[in-house]
């Protein structure tokens, strides 16, 4: 496919993962059913969603930075590579870690908001503001951008064990060893390393395959990826292993972005573009507005004792807000990017890393 073409289906990609982050994160039942029968029934609706769909969100953003950082890499580009993820990653993590611990040390001081917070008075020193920062404390979204940086950082290492086939080959066997055991590698992920590796020796190896004109063959490949992640997820459940979960999300992936079309992909709209943008803000916003709304619905349909109001209609309102609720927060970044662009230029790029 020719380098727009490329470019386009990035930025879907990457749209659609941001819209299924939300998802993940914007589960309610309990908030407005209580422990009760109903809303156990509504979780797993929303679960249905959340956890099946959303599952390929993160694995899908490793992939995309992990095949992008070694697209046409070589030792020569690696300082300039970091000094672009610098700008791009390091900085608005810092930033939007900070941003949300002054928000949220000062919203825990105001009676209602810190009632709809949750933590008490969250405290105000230099220690906690550190542990913010580095610790993404506030803002738990952020745990994919704490493992990037990781990532990032050993460039050097993954760049001499992927560059030859063997090397490569020992490395990935002891990876899947590593995740077959569920070892604990402290503080880098293996499924994050294995998402990010996979797409990584794409781009130094293979790079025209995922970037080769959609064929039935290739569509076909697709399909039959999709295919093997479903029997991943079936065996997950089976045996509980998270082996299978990882094989689940990383062929989901790759099957769909050999699957669909880049001609059936039109040129993104503006709003699609503020994906990063969106992953960042929503984590405070969605609870939020769940809380807020689940406040507001109790109103009329009490929840006491461990009995709450029947499934339907009552639980008809929660559902909806949740299956809009991307919807809703693609509106609210856009419009608060647009105006923070327009306005406070400098903020922007450090927010959103220069894109």
């Amino acid at each position: 496919m020719r380098e727009e073409e490329f470019r386009r289906k990035v930025t879907w990609f990457s749209f659609l993962f941001s819209v299924l982050v939300v998802w993940a994160h914007s589960f309610n039942a309990e908030l407005f059913m209580g422990d009760t029968a109903a809303g156990e029934r509504l979780n797993g609706l929303e679960r249905m969603l959340g956890d099946v769909g959303a599952q390929i969100a993160v694995p899908g953003f490793f992939m995309i930075s992990g095949y992008l950082f070694y697209r046409n890499f070589s030792w020569n580009k690696l300082e300039a590579k970091w000094e672009s993820r610098i700008r791009s990653v390091l900085v608005p993590y810092i930033v939007w870690n900070t941003l949300y611990y002054l928000a949220y040390a000062a919203g825990s001081r105001l009676p209602w908001i810190g009632d709809l917070i949750g933590k008490g008075e969250i405290p105000f020193h230099i220690r906690a503001f550190a542990d913010a920062v580095l610790n993404h404390t506030y803002l738990y979204a952020f745990w994919y951008l704490y493992q990037l940086i990781l990532l990032i950082m050993l460039a050097p290492l993954l760049y001499g064990l992927l560059k030859r086939p063997w090397t490569a080959a020992i490395y990935f066997g002891a990876l899947l060893v590593i995740l077959w055991n569920g070892w604990d590698l402290t503080a880098l992920n293996g499924d994050a390393l294995f998402y990010y590796s996979a797409a990584a020796y794409l781009g130094v190896h293979k790079e025209k395959l995922p970037e080769k004109a959609w064929s039935f063959r290739g569509g076909a490949a697709g399909l039959g990826f999709v295919g093997v992640a479903v029997l991943c997820y079936q065996t997950a459940g089976r045996t509980a292993m998270t082996f299978f979960v990882v094989l689940y999300r990383f062929f989901m992936v790759s099957g769909l972005w050999l699957l669909i079309p880049e001609k059936w992909l039109k040129e993104p709209r503006e709003w699609m573009h503020y994906n990063f943008f969106l992953y960042a803000i929503h984590f405070a916003l969605v609870r939020l507005v769940n809380k807020s709304g689940a406040a507001l619905f109790h109103r009329f349909f009490p929840v006491s004792g461990g009995s709450g109001p029947e499934f339907w209609p009552a639980a008809l309102i929660p559902l909806t807000l949740y299956l809009l609720m991307p919807a809703l927060m693609v509106i609210i970044s856009y419009w608060t990017g647009k105006n923070l662009k327009r306005f406070c230029p400098a903020l922007f790029g450090w927010l959103n890393g220069g894109r």
